[in-house]
């Protein structure tokens, strides 16, 4: 696997993009005051860290988190899905059928080998117990179970296909089983900010058994080792706790994230809005340069970064992902790619860091699936019920990032049925109506909408042949689409734009490429294929299961995974290096 790391991609080079600093290099780990020292160090307190600072505490190690922002990251802010398969005991109460070769052999299909065969089975073959481990800690899954294909389901029900799963082209390789796990969290008819029912049991369990957990703290430098550059622990940037300038930072953030999600940037008028909500977020940057301490922290099992993607970072996003920069940022600003450059600093290697994923949902309404998406000469290029991060790779690799959704008179009016609000939820309804109302154009003629959007004839003309030909069962689909699931479209045409800029549908992107670990155990790889000794990554820091094509879910999974490898692999390294000078004696 060949790395994408280059000379300018260093501290100091053009590429670099960072306010991680290179490592402070020392003799002697008593040449550095460190403010704190403890056995094990996570650097971002989202999913994947609290799974790795709570795991480590379980398994005996004194444990240190620390977060840019107040914890949660991605995963506090997320729909709160976790996929899981293989037979878990929520698939077992509801009737879902499934087993970790099952599981494997569908998400075989997915993954594109972003991972060996073997982690991808280990990972299926874990799945249920993970999700039990999640249990014991007092996450909550149940049921019941929405069996058709959607994109999110009903708040009401917890289990759902959050995949590609119930799909033909699917279905012969691997028997569809509902794997996306909600946590079970009660928060009106929101799908937003729902990532608390995982999280938040996570975060509890790890300060009732004593993990020291420091939000406000930024890690910008790694300490090693001259002697065989291993890291010994961190540096970071902090505002004091329970200080004036704390408080205020805080208030300024919670003012700020307030007004941007109370008046979302596609509404009109929304650029006034936002930039009073960056006024909070300027005041907030400008405390920290003011007013924050260097502390250093020594991690004598070793240090993991969980700090998440770069999404945030936009001239990053910009050198490795550019195809993927007109969609709308999904995580937090605190996805600015620190933990991978932590990572880099030291010597390590990244992978994939083209890979990011476009989410371009359209069911709800399932009449929009019916109809067809085009390229810009008018052409297919995707099954158009896919799931939607499917959809949103085909369009940005097929159809540059530009996009249309070609109905007719029938759908439109099967889709002002299909998200009447107390069907949907708010947010589904509220975007499929805002487009239908103000994006949508309405076509007579075969010239007029060609002439509009510069679309071929003649291509065009082919594609709405082909879905008519589908839809009566004369004709089997390139894109492996049903037949049931097609429409033969007739003059007005209706047409929404759904590209990757789409202002008015926002398409959510977030960036999956990351540091190279090793598989078994965690840690980072170097520039040679060894491993550095002291640093592990997890999450989406790291390069993981999710890595190729993201499904709802699986990118929590990755992180409770990908969590629970660091922390038990640092864990057995200590305890084997305390017990062997004993044995010697």
């Amino acid at each position: 696997m060949a790395s994408d790391n280059c000379l300018d991609e260093m501290p100091g080079g053009a590429n670099w993009h960072s306010f991680v600093e290179e490592p402070l290099v020392i003799d002697d780990e008593s040449q550095q005051i460190w403010t704190h020292s403890a056995d094990w160090l996570v650097v971002g307190f989202g999913g994947a860290g609290a799974t790795a600072a709570l795991r480590a505490s379980q398994n005996g190690l004194a444990v240190i988190a620390l977060d840019k922002a107040d914890g949660g990251g991605a995963t506090l802010a997320s729909g709160g899905v976790f996929y899981a398969g293989g037979g878990t005991r929520i698939q077992q109460q509801l009737g879902e059928v499934d087993t970790p070769e099952n599981m494997y052999n569908y998400l075989k299909l997915e993954t594109g080998g972003i991972v060996s065969d073997d982690t991808l089975m280990r990972f299926c073959q874990t799945s249920a117990d993970n999700l039990d481990w999640l249990m014991q800690q007092g996450v909550k899954f149940g049921g019941p179970v929405w069996k058709e294909k959607t994109s999110y389901p009903n708040v009401d029900y917890f289990l759902y296909h959050s995949d590609n799963s119930l799909l033909p082209a699917y279905t012969k390789w691997a028997s569809p089983a509902a794997r996306g796990h909600r946590g079970v969290i009660s928060k009106g008819r929101s799908a937003v900010d729902l990532g608390g029912s995982i999280y938040s049991p996570l975060q509890a369990q790890c300060r009732s058994r004593g993990v020291h957990i420091e939000t406000k703290t930024e890690a910008f430098q790694l300490v090693v080792s001259k002697r065989d550059g291993s890291v010994l622990g961190v540096r970071a940037r902090q505002l004091v706790p329970g200080s004036d300038a704390c408080k205020e930072h805080a208030r300024c953030l919670a003012r700020g994230n307030l007004i941007s999600r109370l008046y979302p940037f596609f509404l009109p008028g929304a650029r006034r809005v936002q930039g009073w909500a960056r006024k909070y977020f300027t005041r907030a940057a400008q405390i920290e340069a003011e007013n924050r301490q260097i502390v250093a922290y020594r991690a004598r099992a070793g240090v993991c970064l969980s700090a998440g993607g770069f999404i945030f970072n936009r001239p990053m996003v910009e050198q490795y992902c550019p195809d993927f920069s007109a969609g709308f940022p999904l995580g937090t600003p605190a996805d600015d790619g620190s933990g991978i450059r932590l990572g880099q600093s030291a010597g390590g290697a990244t992978v994939h860091m083209g890979r990011a994923t476009a989410w371009r949902f359209i069911n709800p309404p399932y009449a929009w699936s019916q109809g067809i998406m085009v390229d810009s000469q008018g052409r297919r290029f995707v099954n158009e019920t896919c799931y939607g991060a499917t959809i949103g790779d085909a369009m940005v690799e097929r159809a540059g990032g530009q996009a249309w959704l070609i109905l007719d008179g029938q759908l439109v009016r099967d889709a002002w049925k299909q998200i009447w609000p107390t069907k949907v939820l708010p947010f589904q309804w509220q975007l499929g109506a805002l487009n239908m109302l103000l994006a949508k154009k309405k076509f007579r003629s075969m010239k007029e909408v060609c002439d509009y959007y510069g679309f071929s004839e003649s291509v065009l003309q082919a594609s709405l042949k082909d879905s008519a030909e589908l839809a009566a069962g004369s004709r089997v689909d390139q894109f492996e689409k049903a037949a049931t699931d097609a429409r033969s479209l007739e003059f007005p045409l209706h047409v929404i734009d759904v590209s990757l800029g789409a202002k008015l549908l926002p398409c959510t992107v977030l960036t999956m490429g990351g540091l190279s670990v090793d598989e078994a155990t965690g840690q980072v790889k170097d520039l040679q294929g060894g491993v550095i000794k002291g640093l592990y990554a997890a999450g989406r820091t790291a390069v993981g299961i999710p890595s190729y094509l993201y499904m709802s879910g699986l990118s929590i999974a990755d992180c409770v995974f990908s969590g629970l490898r660091a922390a038990d692999h640092a864990s057995e390294t200590l305890h084997n290096e305390i017990t062997e000078p004993t044995k010697r004696q």
